[in-house]
């Protein structure tokens, strides 16, 4: 009834709801190593994957032996998992996937899955799907990467994927997940101060000025705070010390970076198309990075100390990747 309403406890009621919910609202981007060994299996840890949660939306990077296990430890949920990508058609990196397209059909899946991947995925799996997935309740779409080249992959409102072209023994590349700039942030005393109505508040928030029901114009920078920094988080993994990437992944918050190998082991390193701690250290150390994550590790290192010491000499904010641990950008 509105001649019981108290208009100005109702104005105070949704500001301050408002505001709840936009200091709630800090977005996550979270990386959850699910494995990060190498091709040869070993009982410290799983063939490589791993999932990025970006509010709350998850995104697989690569498909190893055991994935969807680790997923189960990790506490993901499958029905967030909408974005698989896979940066080569090694199996250390791709095993896994059958198992987890036809656990998706068991559990009655009505959501389409997309995976972006080398175009010779889609023709390796479709007998496999065709033969053990008879009747699937959800949709598959491939959509083919090219890895020779920079392009974007993904995008929605509010995240970029780029791909990021490595040098591997078979076609392969790495990706960069970037947050689009948000809006501006508003200080709740000037929005209380002025009034200014709930409607207003969006286009506020994307730049414009307050103008008040006596013409007055209120300037965006009076009543806004800038928009807070936008996170980059790159993932490379499998690749021949290549210091062509520096330039995209260049001031990133943090980066996982293939580190097979340790110094002493360089020219195998090499024979094989992988880097060292050192070299990923130094690639960390010459794009700016903020933290620098390595896996991908050897099996013939019984412990990866050694990897973690040779590149925390040259960039001192490494760390280790571990099975279901999880970073945040």
């Amino acid at each position: 009834y509105p001649s019981t309403i108290n208009l100005k406890r109702v104005h105070s009621f949704w500001n301050t709801l408002f505001f709840y919910l936009l200091l709630h609202a800090m977005e996550k981007f979270e990386v959850h190593i699910l494995g990060c060994g190498s091709a040869l299996p070993t009982t410290r840890h799983f063939a490589s994957s791993q999932v990025i949660n970006f509010r709350d939306k998850h995104f697989m990077i690569d498909c190893g032996e055991g994935t969807q296990m680790q997923m189960r430890k990790s506490k993901l949920k499958f029905s967030r998992l909408n974005h698989i990508f896979i940066s080569h058609l090694h199996g250390d990196h791709c095993f896994g996937l059958m198992g987890l397209l036809s656990t998706f059909g068991l559990v009655k899946r009505t959501a389409t899955l997309y995976i972006h991947a080398p175009s010779e995925l889609q023709a390796l799996l479709q007998p496999q799907l065709d033969f053990f997935c008879k009747g699937m309740s959800y949709k598959i779409v491939f959509q083919a990467v090219d890895t020779y080249k920079r392009q974007i992959i993904y995008e929605d409102r509010s995240l970029l994927v780029h791909s990021i072209p490595l040098r591997h023994r078979i076609p392969c590349c790495g990706f960069l997940f970037e947050e689009k700039q948000s809006a501006r942030h508003l200080i709740k005393e000037k929005i209380d101060l002025y009034r200014i109505p709930i409607y207003e508040l969006n286009k506020i928030k994307n730049g414009e000025d307050f103008i008040d029901e006596e013409g007055r114009v209120i300037p965006n920078e009076e009543i806004t705070l800038p928009a807070s920094p936008t996170r980059k988080y790159a993932y490379c993994s499998d690749t021949i010390y290549q210091p062509g990437i520096v330039q995209q992944i260049k001031g990133i918050d943090t980066l996982y970076h293939e580190a097979t190998f340790a110094s002493s082991d360089e020219a195998r390193a090499k024979e094989t198309f992988h880097t060292t701690a050192m070299q990923a250290a130094e690639l960390a150390k010459n794009a700016e990075v903020k933290k620098l994550i390595i896996g991908h590790f050897s099996a013939r290192y019984e412990e990866e100390s050694v990897l973690l010491e040779e590149a925390k000499q040259i960039f001192d904010n490494t760390y280790l990747a571990k099975e279901n641990i999880c970073f945040n950008v």
